[in-house]
C-alpha cells in the first residue's frame, strides 16, 4: 500500500493528482514488481479542480502481487507513506519522517533487532523487529546531480527513459479506468 497525501496547492491543478503526484508511487511499485501489470481498477474524483485530486487504484501484477495506491492533494496533512506485506514479513516506510520498521519471523544470524516469542497455531515462532536507520538526504539535490554526472560522464541515470515510459503507460492506464468509471455513473 503507497499512501501519498498533500494539502491543497493551486500548482499542478491542471492536470490529474494521477501525472502529478501517483507518478511517483506507480514508478516506485514498477521498480519494485518485476512483473507485468495484469489489471488495473481505479477510482477518482475531482473536489478543487477540473480533474481527480483524489484517487484510489489497485494494481494487479501477473506474478500475483497487488498494489494499493491512494494519492490526494486536498488532504488536511502530509503524508508519504509505504507499507510492504511479503510472506513471513512486514516492512513500513515513512518518507516524510524518514523511519523504517520491519518486522519478520527471525531468521539465524538477525543481528539489531528485537525479538520476542508468539505462540500460533502452528507453533511457537520468533518476531523480529528492526528500524534500519535511514540516510539523510536530499533526494531533488541528488536526483539532480545524479542527472548532472550521467550528462558529463555520458552513463545512465538511476530512473532510465523506459522505467519513465513505463509509469506514463500505468498512469494513462490508470486515467483511462477512471475516465472511464466517471462516464459509467
Amino acid at each position: 500500500m503507497r499512501y501519498r497525501l498533500a494539502q491543497f496547492n493551486p500548482r499542478g491543478t491542471d492536470v490529474s493528482v494521477i501525472l502529478d503526484l501517483m507518478i511517483h508511487d506507480i514508478d516506485i511499485i514498477l521498480s519494485l514488481v518485476k512483473s507485468n501489470v495484469n489489471y488495473i481498477s481505479a477510482n477518482g474524483v475531482a473536489v478543487m479542480s477540473d480533474t481527480p485530486d483524489i484517487a484510489n487504484v489497485r494494481i494487479e501484477f501477473d506474478n500475483g502481487c497487488v498494489a494499493n495506491l491512494t494519492s490526494s492533494r486536498i488532504s488536511m496533512k502530509k503524508m508519504r507513506k509505504m507499507r510492504l506485506f511479503q510472506k513471513d514479513a512486514y516492512i513500513g516506510i515513512d518518507f516524510l519522517e524518514k523511519k523504517t520498521e520491519i518486522i519478520r519471523l527471525n531468521t539465524p544470524g538477525d543481528s539489531n533487532v528485537f525479538t520476542f516469542d508468539i505462540e500460533t497455531n502452528s507453533g511457537k515462532k520468533t518476531v523480529a523487529i528492526a528500524n534500519p536507520p535511514v540516510q539523510d538526504v536530499n533526494a531533488i539535490k541528488m536526483e539532480l546531480e545524479e542527472f548532472r554526472n550521467a550528462i558529463v560522464n555520458n552513463t545512465d541515470t538511476p530512473v532510465g527513459v523506459l522505467d519513465g515510459f513505463r509509469a506514463m503507460e500505468v498512469a494513462h492506464q490508470i486515467l483511462e479506468k477512471i475516465g472511464n468509471a466517471t462516464l459509467h455513473e
